[in-house]
């Protein structure tokens, strides 16, 4: 009876408080959910951290999930079950996904069956985990709300984290003149190598000069910012005429000046694939799955950690000198 019981349990990292990277505590008793109709449940071999996962963990964003829950959206695994009116998927299948109902930091999770994409053999596991936040939020900024073209520059501000990568890759498949900022050596040459035409260090005092001689009287198109509260102001003065600032990442608040909009008719539009309705959602798979498929797409995986290290993940994500490619948990 024993073994029986212990069969239906798992490891999964639970938050019965808000608070700071201490408030992530790993249990091994955790209920291995059941998928319910048009679900599907998933055996994690790997899970994105995406750096919102922090700000929701400490109860300081807009969105809060009930107490107790399991952080995580980005799994990649093998389908275990399907729940009824489940056609698209079987049992042994590989997937990842963009969400989850029951939360990835775990052994097995269940998510929507809208919100699951098969897994390409051309991509393992830790890849397909660095897909899904990163890939879908790069595109909805460029196309869906920052309505870019073939020909247009964009400047990737971070662009060496999980969503710069991905910009990067999308922009530059998809015609853009693509410049990136790292804060390392490192950071940068991972930029270059995926798609950037060119890349600047955001910790050498006079880069934003640097990027205003490269791009002379112009200015950039479109900037996809991934730290609106440090560098916002400046971004301003970055663009072209009409050019548009997508905010992808913040972690506070910042001083501008709204004159300094008016001088070039520029905008600055907030970014949430939260927000994104089911069609849009779904044009975003099609160009994503469209990018493996065609060999463009490729997810670069940076640190990774056991779930036994969720804490540290959760730190380091926030304070980590650079960040050099997707951060990963593996059960």
């Amino acid at each position: 009876i024993a073994m029986a019981t212990t069969r239906n349990v798992m490891r999964a990292v639970r938050v019965f408080e808000f608070g700071g990277p201490e408030v992530l505590k790993l249990q091994s008793d955790v209920l291995i959910p059941h998928p319910k109709e048009n679900q599907v449940l998933i055996k994690v071999h790997a899970c994105g951290v995406n750096p919102v996962e922090t700000y929701i963990r400490s109860g300081n964003y807009a969105r809060k999930p009930a107490l107790p829950y399991t952080p995580g959206s980005d799994v990649a695994g093998v389908i275990e079950g399907v729940g009824e009116h489940v056609t698209a998927f079987k049992k042994g299948d590989r997937v990842f996904t963009t969400g989850t109902i029951s939360g990835g930091y775990a052994d097995y999770a269940v998510a929507a069956a809208n919100r699951v994409f098969p897994l390409s053999d051309k991509l393992d596991f830790r890849q397909g985990a660095a897909i899904g936040i990163p890939y879908f939020t790069a595109y909805r900024a460029l196309f869906q709300k920052g309505r870019a073209k073939a020909g247009e520059s964009v400047l990737v501000h971070g662009a060496s984290g999980g969503v710069g990568i991905a910009t990067c890759q999308i922009a530059r498949a998809c015609g853009l003149k693509v410049l990136g900022t790292a804060g390392t050596e490192e950071g940068m040459n991972m930029v270059l190598r995926n798609g950037a035409h060119q890349a600047f260090n955001h910790r050498d005092a006079d880069y934003i000069d640097k990027i205003k001689e490269y791009t002379g009287t112009q200015g950039v198109d479109i900037i996809i910012e991934m730290l609106s509260n440090i560098n916002l102001a400046t971004d301003l003065q970055l663009l072209s005429y009409a050019g548009r600032v997508m905010v992808v990442g913040s972690r506070g608040p910042i001083e501008i000046n709204p004159r300094d909009t008016m001088s070039k008719e520029s905008s600055i539009t907030g970014v949430s694939l939260f927000l994104a309705t089911e069609e849009e959602r779904h044009e975003c798979a099609t160009a994503v799955l469209d990018g493996i498929e065609a060999g463009w797409l490729k997810p670069i995986v940076g640190s990774e950690y056991p779930l036994e290290q969720v804490v540290k993940a959760h730190e380091d994500i926030i304070h980590s000198s650079g960040a050099r490619g997707k951060m990963v948990l593996l059960p």
